[in-house]
């Protein structure tokens, strides 16, 4: 099938959701990761808007990318202006790309309201842009705002526009669903009408998610012709964002047929997901099709039962084709074909032990989960202490080290400073360790207590980075006697896991997921020696 063009717009629309903002150093390493990707174009944001934008089209030109083209993007001419005088088309030429894109009104009540000019004098405006772009020797893709309103109110005008845009020489017209509330049907219809009408042209498609249709009003103007899809990972954007590019792709690769990314490339989406996120300063969605850490993730012990089969009964797709990875969760609701699943993963990284198939040994462990998480406990997001449990009911357990005791101390100076101290005494093969550290928090001078008392013994600890930390209260009622349930996420250059500790006493519930994460590492470590 014929190729589809990939055009990608997190550094511009991505840009505007809420609570994202990108540095300059921010942005170049986004182009490095989409170009490493593959998308066909990086759109790397409105020229005139400041000077910070231009900076970035002067550095990206400096990488070097192999894979993507940079875009400059920019609007027509003001109505008072002449091409040569315009701002806007004058900062687009001083990026200094090879291609640009200009976005036009479409809808005629943008002409008469926002504009104030005649709907004919748009069409100049229009026609003039592009081809003064053109005449620069520029690539120039037409982006028509709001073309889906614009053709509902007045679809002799809007397709008029298209005609003055493509007579000017634009070598694709993006059709754009700017407010997001059209439906898929008729994005279809419309779309299957405009390149009937130019189809010697390429056709675009640029949505929105108002409506919570932007991937699939995307496929379905691909369906009916669109071979330029415009979109921004993980759905950045304004508002409710933008067609998700980590949705589409896969979804043109492995349930439309189209040839977009080699597999290669298709297994990196997770970690491009997760890349953006990170710089983006946000959460992961989790819930995230195809890329988020729950896409592949089973709770229900029926569908466990049956993923242990044959894992096409849950999912539709092998995970490993966009990297990421098969989860089973364990909780309260799962059954004996969960704990076995969990033991199969576990059994493949703890060699040794020895329990193959024991539905016994499978109940046993169930009914001890059962029982810590009634206690408050929760294993869905603390993988390395539910294997730390396993190991310790079937004997295989060898603790790293042996508690002697631990104390923190938080002092108010006169200054209004806080002062944080722990003091951690235990003990490793017969010698004893007694050690203080200091942090921000009591957790933290924990933590730096902890690592100086072992990092004799065990060099590899300081290889682990604690990277999230959460506390809930499990039984408010109880108000500050409730008890707390602490999870920490932590890291080394190979592996990321999570711990989890349960007291009424924050510090020890802390404490519990702390010494479970610093376990797990050793226990890992030792693991691969052996």
């Amino acid at each position: 099938m014929e190729n589809i063009r990939l055009y990608d717009t997190t550094l511009r629309d991505g840009m505007q959701a809420e609570g994202v903002s990108f540095s300059l150093e921010d942005k170049l390493a986004i182009a490095k990761c989409l170009d490493k990707l593959g998308v066909d174009y990086i759109e790397g944001g409105y020229a005139a808007s400041n000077q910070k934008e231009m900076k970035f089209f002067a550095e990206v030109a400096k990488l070097n990318l192999t894979n993507s083209k940079v875009v400059a993007f920019g609007s027509t001419r003001r109505a008072d202006k002449k091409v040569e005088d315009d701002v806007s088309l004058a900062a687009v030429l001083a990026c200094k790309t090879s291609a640009a894109t200009l976005v036009g009104k479409v809808w005629d009540l943008h002409v008469t309201d926002v504009l104030k000019c005649s709907l004919d004098e748009n069409l100049s405006i229009c026609s003039e842009s592009v081809a003064y772009l053109k005449s620069k020797g520029l690539e120039v893709i037409f982006d028509a705002e709001h073309f889906y309103d614009g053709y509902r109110a007045n679809p002799e005008y809007a397709m008029k526009v298209l005609t003055a845009a493509a007579g000017a020489g634009a070598d694709a017209l993006v059709l754009c669903d700017t407010n997001g509330g059209f439906m898929p049907e008729q994005i279809y219809e419309i779309t299957k009408t405009v390149c009937e009408k130019f189809n010697s042209i390429s056709v675009g498609i640029h949505t929105h998610n108002d409506c919570d249709c932007a991937n699939a009003n995307a496929l379905a103007a691909v369906r009916a012709g669109a071979n330029h899809v415009q979109g921004t990972i993980n759905g950045l954007g304004e508002r409710c964002g933008n067609a998700n590019l980590l949705s589409v792709i896969p979804n043109l690769v492995y349930k439309m047929g189209f040839s977009l990314l080699t597999p290669k490339k298709l297994k990196t989406l997770t970690k491009v997901s997760r890349f953006i996120s990170e710089i983006a300063n946000l959460a992961p969605v989790t819930n995230m099709p195809y890329v988020g850490e729950s896409a592949f993730a089973h709770k229900g012990g029926l569908h466990v039962n049956a993923i242990r089969k044959n894992t096409q009964t849950y999912e539709h797709l092998d995970p490993e084709l966009v990297g990421n990875k098969r989860r089973i969760l364990i909780s309260e609701l799962s059954g004996k074909a969960a704990i076995l699943a969990k033991l199969d993963n576990i059994l493949a990284k703890f060699g040794n032990i020895k329990f193959g198939k024991d539905e016994r040994l499978a109940q046993k462990i169930l009914d001890h989960v059962q029982q810590l998480e009634n206690e408050g406990y929760q294993f869905e997001a603390a993988d390395a202490s539910f294997e730390l449990l396993v190991k310790k009911i079937t004997g295989t357990y060898k603790p790293a080290f042996e508690l002697i005791k631990y104390h923190t101390s938080v002092e108010r100076m006169p200054s209004g400073d806080m002062a944080t101290e722990a003091t951690v005494k235990l003990k490793v093969d017969g010698v004893t360790e007694h050690v203080v550290g200091e942090g921000d928090g009591p957790v933290n001078a924990l933590d730096a207590a902890l690592r100086k008392a072992l990092e004799n013994f065990y060099p590899t600890i300081k290889d682990i980075h604690l990277i999230d930390y959460k506390v809930r209260v499990v039984n408010a009622r109880k108000g500050t006697a409730a008890r707390v349930r602490v999870i920490i996420e932590s890291r080394d250059k190979d592996d990321v896991w999570g711990t989890v500790g349960v007291s009424e006493n924050i510090i020890e519930a802390s404490w519990l997921a702390l010494t479970d994460s610093v376990e797990y590492k050793l226990q890992k470590d030792t693991q691969g020696n052996d």
